[in-house]
């Protein structure tokens, strides 16, 4: 018998699985990839054309520290974890981007990454 942990993770892999037959990002249009961890949160624009990664933020980055340590909370610095991706495509020239919430369901802090992203700018 599975634990309930187990059965979540497995629930979370197939959504991600039927999710990637949909949704792909080109170099105009890349994909903004979230990863949750039990502390951290991270974010990626995907190019899935070419397989790079154009950038990437996390809560753990060194230049976001400060905006970390302001944003009590960890829905609150995955708002902040957005708003810099944005800030970062944008120098980039990306202004649209394809949301992969990665499996995961659109509430909480996936749901903040977004916010925020669309705050700082994009177009999701």
């Amino acid at each position: 018998m599975k634990s309930k942990n187990e059965v979540k993770t497995a629930k979370r892999l197939r959504r991600k699985k039927h999710i990637q037959k949909v949704v792909r990002g080109t170099a105009e249009r890349p994909r903004l990839v979230v990863y949750r961890s039990l502390n951290e949160i991270y974010a990626q624009l995907v190019d899935d054309q070419t397989g790079r990664v154009i950038t990437g933020l996390s809560s753990r980055t060194p230049t976001l520290k400060a905006d970390m340590e302001s944003a009590q909370g960890k829905v609150n610095q995955s708002r902040a974890v957005g708003k810099a991706l944005a800030a970062s495509a944008r120098e980039k020239g990306i202004e649209k981007v394809v949301f992969d919430r990665n499996g995961y369901l659109y509430h909480g802090r996936i749901k903040a990454v977004a916010e925020g992203a669309r705050e700082g700018g994009l177009i999701l």
